[in-house]
């Protein structure tokens, strides 16, 4: 069996928080036919299904993030499972807004949630790092994390857990480099659309630039206050 644990905070007021974006990629996954609805169990909210044929239990811990590692080792203790059989999905400030990357082991890095869980089950687990981009000032570093994504995010982030969903059987099989290739496609080719639509949109022309310019079909009005005010502006004048 794997364990794949998103690492997050409970409680709707925590929803959208950029510290939750592990909670938003298993709820991705957990949306997918072949995962059973959310229970409660291991101090957590799990579901249980199939990956490219291997079990996967879905953990988002409800111990609040500091204490994650109380919710996934019970889990690891019950199954069974390797410690090298568990992917935890978080949030990275060290990465750029939208990257990902996969490592094994490793620092904590200053993260609760990771720093609890190699504290109760090891540090030789797979983690999937979502970077959520770093405020620059050390002091802003809580409200950055505990704030929500802003709108203009959602150009990478839904493409971003869309993707993860997409090719989980990647991540399950460990096909690193093939699920990163995938990712950052998903994100940049969003972003380069978004761009292109923006620059082939061609800029609104003025009524007064449609008429000072004759290669140009007028559609201009014909009747009311910018009507009389043409006339005035281009009427032929009289020798």
């Amino acid at each position: 069996m794997i364990i794949l644990v998103g690492l997050g905070n409970p409680g709707t007021q925590y929803a959208f928080n950029r510290h939750n974006i592990g909670f938003m990629v298993v709820d991705a996954l957990q949306r997918t036919p072949s995962f059973s609805p959310w229970s409660k169990k291991f101090k957590a909210a799990i579901s249980e299904g199939e990956i490219a044929g291997e079990k996967v239990l879905l953990m988002k811990p409800q111990t609040f993030m500091n204490l994650s590692g109380e919710a996934v080792g019970e889990a690891m203790r019950f199954y069974k499972v390797k410690i090298s059989d568990i992917i935890a999905i978080h949030d990275e400030l060290d990465l750029v807004a939208g990257r990902a990357r996969i490592k094994v082991g490793g620092g904590h890095g200053g993260h609760n949630g990771l720093k609890s869980i190699d504290a109760h089950c090891g540090k030789d687990y797979r983690r999937l790092r979502l970077g959520i981009g770093h405020p620059g000032d050390k002091e802003r570093v809580n409200g950055h994390v505990l704030g929500d994504f802003a709108k203009s995010d959602k150009v990478w982030l839904d493409p971003l857990i869309d993707a993860i969903a997409d090719n989980a059987e990647m991540l399950v099989k460990g096909e690193d480099s093939q699920l990163m290739n995938k990712l950052a496609l998903a994100v940049g080719v969003k972003t380069e659309e978004k761009k292109e639509a923006s620059a082939a949109k061609p800029a609104a022309k003025s009524h007064i630039h449609q008429a000072r310019n004759s290669a140009q079909p007028k559609k201009l009005p014909k009747t009311g206050p910018m009507a009389e005010m043409l006339k005035r502006m281009f009427a032929p004048k009289k020798d």
